[in-house]
């Protein structure tokens, strides 16, 4: 028989695998340059910051001093000229009763700038509260209210929406020479307006915006001619209005357009 040789096999040669080799300097060529420039600015800041020489404050100061201004940042104002934050200081100002806005910015070497401006007080809200021209509450409890401004009043989460209806109404009641001195919001939700000349409106808790509408369209005339002779208007009906005279009986209006003749009265109100 013939013999079969066996086969050798070859033995396996283990694969060796290959680590990426990295140049140290690689890494540490960044961290250094990035270490030098953080250094450099700190030593930047450090060489910078002093102490502020002068705080510049321009502004109208007839409700607000100087004097209070530089009370309420000098805490922030000890940090520095770099290291005073300009936002915080802003913060105190604006925190000031009767500030409404502050612009603050550095001037090189050591100056501080600052410029205010004051709130603009457009109506008496309640008993001694002040609303801003945007019908913002920025005085609770005011010392003195000017006797010229007009008053609202309803619940204090509300203040923005009397002042916003006041304004509307007073921008379309000044062309006819009326102009609006009380607004007023209840706790149930019913309007009341006084004009300058006494007479009352009483818009009710319904349809609001289309009886002032109604007032501002159709009323208003009628009042212009008889304003001394009016005592209050009733706009809470469904189809109309009712005039109440001094010293004389009512005149219900039901339908709009002959205003001022005198006709049934309107359907109950609200």
């Amino acid at each position: 028989m013939s013999r079969k040789q066996a086969r050798r096999r070859k033995p396996k040669i283990a694969k060796q695998m290959k680590i990426p080799t990295i140049r140290i300097g690689r890494i540490v060529a960044p961290l250094v340059a990035i270490g030098i420039v953080f250094a450099t600015y700190e030593l930047t800041l450090t060489l910078l910051d002093r102490a502020i020489s002068s705080i510049e404050i321009s502004g109208p100061f007839q409700r607000v001093s100087a004097l209070q201004i530089e009370e309420a940042i000098s805490e922030e104002i000890d940090e520095g000229f770099v290291g005073a934050d300009l936002d915080r200081i802003q913060e105190r100002i604006v925190a000031l009763p009767w500030i409404d806005q502050a612009r603050v910015a550095r001037r090189w070497p050591s100056r501080i700038s600052i410029t205010v401006t004051e709130q603009v007080p457009a109506a008496i809200w309640g008993e001694s509260g002040l609303l801003n021209t945007r019908g913002e509450l920025f005085v609770a409890e005011a010392r003195h209210t000017p006797a010229e401004l007009p008053r609202l009043s309803g619940p204090d989460n509300r203040s923005a929406e009397v002042a916003t209806r006041y304004l509307a109404v007073r921008d379309q009641l000044i062309p006819v020479g009326l102009d609006l001195r009380r607004v007023k919001l209840d706790a149930r939700g019913s309007w009341k307006m006084t004009l300058n000349n006494g007479i009352e409106v009483r818009l009710g808790r319904r349809s609001v915006a289309e009886r002032t509408d109604l007032f501002l369209n159709i009323v208003t005339d009628i009042i212009a001619g008889h304003a001394k002779e009016i005592d209050y208007v009733d706009m809470r009906y469904g189809n109309g209005f009712t005039i109440g005279w001094n010293g004389g009986p009512n005149t219900p209006v039901t339908d709009p357009k002959p205003a001022g003749q005198k006709m049934l009265v309107a359907r109950g109100t609200d």
